[in-house]
């Protein structure tokens, strides 16, 4: 009895011991040190709280959400990103695609099976180049293709496009017709000859006139220097026409010396007024000096007093095939000069200063003829891939150029780029008449040839300056090759490429494509 009465009193005494431990250890267990105790006391205070156990389990499911959906947030925002053009990886190829779509809003192609042209107005205000794909010409195999690079306008471009190709695709038909014997050449064809005799008469005529007026001038030049005895003079201008000699020339050194010293400064001064002079004519200002002009073109002289140039002469199509031969680079220069000329006799009763390149390729059979004028190019990829010019730059900068400017009494400024009187930066084209009264910029073309058996070409590009200002002939080539599979052989692809590399001309690009050094004839399909 006692024993069970000392077993509950012992079992009292622990079970109070026990409530008072855990009541000290929920009301403030005593740490062991300070530290705790206090960093204790503000988890019981501040982070027990109900709200600030809500927020931090809300917090919790929070995190896990964003940890379950990472991978899908990852690829989401990914795709957003190169849409936009802002991932690391295809940020380039991104902002290239805008580009390109800003490019495409203006751009005009033409594809057929074995040629496509592609073209796009870029940073220019207007589009000012012109193109031309014309395959087996009256079923002649004769197959053309042309690039015309404007400036000042379209006018001059879209003259080239209609007028010219249409007189060189009657041309051809004609050649083409009397070559394959569908039509007898005329008995008169002798006249090809004799047209070819007097057009060299009347050239000597023109030479022999301008020469003795420079006489009539330097014997001006003589008798107002004050020069008592012009005797050699009268007699030097009294027997021009008998003979030409080396006195004609003294008599020039004689007037030049007798002028007096600031030759520099003079020759500083004519340059000046000379550029003053052709950009007021640009500009259309009605200056005196040119209403001078448009006096000296109603009496149909020159600003210098020379009658206007006649017309070039073009032939009959029996005068370019001999021996069943066509001689197409001479149809072509005939009909560029011709063209030409009626272009600025227009351009003159319109005021339209406008200008253009032209380069024509024709191909026929395995013989491919390149006719150039200005600064637009062809690249021929040969068999091995080696990038072959078909035709070269017209700048005035070159030594022939300049030697044939200044002859013609102009001059080359450097303003950015090398520029013929300041102001044109090819130094041949059609149009651009205020330069061509002093014959500063001449329309005549240089014209190749090329045996496609030799070079076995995989294709040919033509192209405005557009494209060659960002690209090398080299790397055209390599660019194009590579892409011969797509829809426009490539002629897309290097046009926008030119543009993302920041040209800021319009661009035209036409490639042609060969096989075994033959072009297969197509119909066009825009």
């Amino acid at each position: 009895m006692e024993d069970e009465l000392e077993d509950k009193i012992l079992y009292q005494t622990l079970s109070k011991s026990h409530m008072k431990l855990l009541s000290k250890f929920a009301v403030g267990v005593t740490p062991l040190n300070s530290s705790l105790s206090y960093v204790w006391k503000v988890m019981r205070v501040y982070l027990l709280k109900p709200e600030v156990l809500i927020a931090g389990l809300l917090i919790c499911l929070f995190v896990l959400y964003l940890q379950a959906a990472e991978v899908w947030s990852r690829g989401f925002i990914g795709r957003i990103s190169n849409s936009l053009g802002l991932g690391k990886a295809g940020g380039r190829s991104g902002k290239l695609s805008l580009l390109a779509s800003a490019a495409e809003k203006h751009s005009w192609d033409e594809r057929t099976t074995g040629s496509a042209v592609y073209a796009v107005q870029g940073r220019r205000a207007k589009m000012e180049d012109r193109f031309v794909i014309s395959e087996n010409i009256n079923s002649s195999g004769i197959s053309l293709f042309a690039i015309f690079d404007g400036h000042g306008g379209e006018y001059a471009a879209e003259y080239a496009k209609t007028v010219l190709i249409k007189n060189i695709h009657q041309k051809l038909m004609q050649s083409s017709a009397i070559a394959d014997g569908k039509e007898l050449p005329s008995p008169k064809a002798a006249f090809c000859a004799e047209d070819d005799r007097k057009q060299k008469e009347e050239k000597e005529e023109k030479e022999n006139d301008k020469q003795e007026q420079e006489v009539n001038e330097r014997y001006k030049v003589y008798a107002h220097n004050g020069n008592s005895d012009p005797s050699g003079a009268v007699q030097r201008r009294q027997s021009f026409r008998k003979s030409k000699t080396e006195d004609t020339v003294g008599t020039g050194n004689n007037g030049a010396a007798n002028g007096g010293g600031g030759g520099g400064g003079a020759a500083a001064n004519s340059n000046q007024m000379l550029e003053n002079d052709l950009l007021s004519k640009y500009m259309g200002n009605q200056s005196p000096a040119r209403q001078q002009v448009k006096k000296n073109l109603l009496n149909g002289t020159s600003g210098s007093g020379e009658p206007v140039p006649a017309k070039p002469k073009t032939y009959d199509a029996r005068c370019y095939v001999q021996n069943g031969s066509i001689n197409f680079g001479k149809i072509i220069t005939d009909e560029v000069l011709a063209a030409d000329y009626d272009l600025v006799e227009a351009a003159k009763k319109m005021s339209d200063f406008a200008g253009t390149t032209a380069l024509i390729a024709v191909i026929h059979r395995t013989k491919l003829i390149v006719a150039n004028v200005g600064d637009s190019r062809g690249v021929m990829c040969d068999f091995k891939g080696n990038a072959i010019p078909l035709s070269f730059d017209h700048k005035p900068q070159q030594v022939r150029e300049q030697k044939r400017i200044a002859d013609a009494g102009g001059f080359i400024a450097f303003k950015g780029v090398w520029r013929v009187a300041g102001i044109l930066a090819t130094s041949r084209a059609l149009g651009d008449y205020p330069l061509k009264e002093k014959n500063l910029v001449i329309a005549n073309p240089d014209v190749l040839s090329f045996d496609l058996v030799d070079h076995r070409p995989q294709f040919l590009i033509l192209a405005s300056d557009g494209l060659w200002d960002t690209f090398t002939n080299e790397e055209a080539v390599a660019y194009v090759r590579e892409r011969l599979d797509e829809p426009h052989f490539g002629a897309k692809s290097i046009a926008l490429q030119s543009y993302s590399r920041g040209s800021v001309d319009n661009i035209t690009v036409l490639v042609i494509v060969l096989k075994n050094g033959r072009y297969e004839i197509g119909s066009s399909s825009n």
